[in-house]
């Protein structure tokens, strides 16, 4: 009895240390890594806002969370780096060119990628994941976005979308003059024909004549050959183009003759949706509006042009009694059906065609559709009402935006995923912006793993027999699955034994044990005719270990999904440095104030994530 106290004074003893040590040494991971702590949800960087800069904040924060806009700038500063000062540097005869327009400082600023640079260090500090809170100031990228339109950017009538178009097209215009840049300094390393007869090689020597016949055609072997992996440099560039570029096909149709001329196509770096007047709508509906077919009266269409004047050539023809006039009539007929037949858009020059104010004036039907998906899609809300009296009033409609958004036909159809929103509360001259972030890891900065949708644990048994399979999870009961405990225990493959055959480095010790246990000395075997052991009373029927490892791979991919949601389910709010965590369903409840949508190209599904 005198040795309890001791004892429990000693369990005690112990207990307060394993306390310790647990403290000290899973504290500081616990702290960093749980969800519920105060430490994490401070823990992105927030920005100041020193003069009405809500409008500026809120863009830069939005676009600090698309993936592929980071892997754009990142890719785009590293070329200009690769590349050198002089190839971006402009020449004096270009320098010439735009200074007599005035323009030479906005050429020199574009070959150089200062908004882009100034971009990407700006967006890199934003993702930072500091322990502590912090907030940082824009004003350097801001000062830089003035210095290159030598302009000032008002804080009186600020407006987030101007701003990002601003911004979104001045990385497109560097981005076009990067290409350029990059293009006529291959050329001239490959060398181009310089007129007939005569090849510039890569050192700018001429070569002609019979002399140098077959130095003239090595060269232009290798010149074909520079010429083909310049291609192949155009489109790699093509591929990781500025990702908030596209492409808009507008297409008209005669209600008549349902003549169709070649479709117009732009580009676009955001795209505006008209919020309809109405107490409530959808994102689809506002594109519906862009992207309906919209009839246009007092058209003139080319080819009932052509169809006029044909009929008034053939009454001209009918009437006319010289047969130099008919041959001429005829030969006018000819020609405009020929037009007719090939390019109505194109009249024959050389007849004469009645006056256009006597053309009929038809209807005609006009559909826009995106031809070119953009890998980031901005999106912009016009909540503008303007009135006779030429005053704007703001649009307070509710707009449901989903969280997939497919786009596109049938056989092109592409699906976004959202990944940032700016909402604007207040009237339509004054109010406060703020962005939402979902949380995700940068491809650049993330670590996904190489593995398949088993994870690290493969079905397929090793070769090498010398390796331990692994444990068994234990038993349970039919109804539990590995997610619904938050725990993730790997699938148990346990391999055949009939399938392991005896290593030839094993010991002679080692097989001996191994036979013993396979056939006890007391039952000898017969190689003809082996029995199957005897099951044991307590044994219950269980499943083979193909389907038992199959049905485990399910769970841990069910389990995978399910916490793959979670985390997808994660946001940050922002207030230039107010910061908080916030759901999916808030971000999507925020229906009245949104204004700034953010979509990028979900491939998701056909990387098999």
């Amino acid at each position: 009895m005198p040795d309890k106290p001791l004892t429990i004074a000693t369990y005690a003893a112990g207990a307060s240390l394993a306390a310790i040590t647990l403290v000290y040494v899973f504290g500081p991971t616990f702290f960093l890594d749980d969800s519920s702590s105060s430490r994490k949800k401070a823990s992105v960087v927030g920005l100041s806002n020193p003069a009405n800069d809500c409008f500026i904040n809120a863009v830069l924060q939005a676009l600090a969370g698309l993936p592929d806009l980071r892997k754009y700038l990142i890719r785009e500063v590293h070329r200009r780096q690769l590349g050198g000062e002089e190839v971006y540097r402009i020449t004096a005869e270009e320098a010439q060119d735009a200074q007599d327009g005035g323009k030479a400082w906005l050429l020199e600023g574009l070959r150089q990628g200062v908004v882009t640079q100034a971009l990407k260090e700006v967006l890199d500090r934003l993702n930072e994941r500091p322990i502590y809170r912090k907030t940082i100031s824009a004003q350097a990228f801001v000062s830089t976005l003035e210095q290159a339109f030598r302009t000032r950017i008002s804080r009186q009538q600020q407006d987030a979308q101007e701003f990002l178009q601003i911004v979104t097209e001045r990385l497109e215009e560097e981005y076009l003059a990067g290409r350029k840049a990059r293009r006529k300094a291959r050329r001239l390393v490959v060398g181009k024909p310089d007129g007939e007869g005569t090849r510039v090689d890569g050192k700018g020597v001429a070569q002609d004549g019979e002399a140098g016949q077959f130095e003239q055609d090595k060269g232009n072997e290798a010149a074909d050959e520079d010429e083909q992996e310049e291609d192949s440099q155009e489109e790699d560039e093509e591929k990781d183009a500025f990702p908030f570029e596209g492409k808009i096909e507008s297409q008209i149709e005669c209600v008549t003759c349902h003549f169709k001329p070649k479709p117009t196509v732009s580009t676009f770096v955001t795209l505006t949706l008209n919020v309809p007047q109405q107490s409530s709508t959808s994102l689809n509906s506002c594109f519906d509006g862009m992207l309906k077919v919209e009839h246009i009266d007092d058209f003139k269409c080319e080819y009932c042009r052509l169809a006029h004047a044909l009929s008034v050539k053939q009454r001209e023809l009918a009437s006319a009694t010289s047969p130099r006039t008919r041959e001429a009539l005829a030969a006018d007929i000819t020609r405009i059906e020929k037009a007719m037949a090939e390019d109505p858009e194109k009249p024959p020059k050389d007849v004469t065609l009645p006056d256009s104010k006597l053309a009929p004036r038809r209807r005609i039907a006009r559909h826009m559709r995106i031809s070119s998906f953009p890998k980031v899609l901005g999106i912009h809300l016009s909540r503008s009402i303007y009135s006779a009296s030429s005053l704007s009033t703001k649009n307070t409609a509710k707009v449901a935006f989903p969280e997939s958004l497919p786009l596109g036909g049938i056989l092109n159809q592409k699906k976004y995923r959202l990944l940032g929103v700016v909402t604007h509360k207040g009237g339509h001259d004054s109010g406060h912006y703020e962005s939402f972030r979902r949380q995700v890891t940068p491809v650049p900065y993330s670590t996904p793993h190489s593995f398949g949708t088993e994870g690290a644990y493969s079905v397929v048994g090793t070769p090498n027999p010398s390796v331990v399979p692994s444990p068994r999870i234990p038993a349970r009961d039919s109804q539990e699955r590995p997610g619904e405990h938050g725990s993730m225990s790997p699938p148990s493959v346990v391999p055949d034994p009939s399938l392991l055959s005896p290593s030839p480095s094993s010991s002679s010790a080692s097989s001996r044990s191994s036979r013993s246990r396979a056939a006890p000395i007391s039952q000898p075997r017969d190689e003809g005719s082996l029995k199957p052991p005897r099951p044991s009373e307590s044994s219950q029927p269980r499943p083979s270990t193909a389907s038992a490892s199959m049905a485990d791979m399910a769970d841990m991919a069910r389990f995978r999904r399910k916490a793959k949601k979670k985390k997808d389910d994660r946001w940050w709010r922002i207030s230039d440095d107010k910061i908080r965590e916030c759901r999916t369903t808030e971000v999507l409840g925020m229906q009245k104030e949104v204004y700034l949508l953010f979509y990028e190209l979900d491939r998701r599904e056909g990387d098999g994530e």
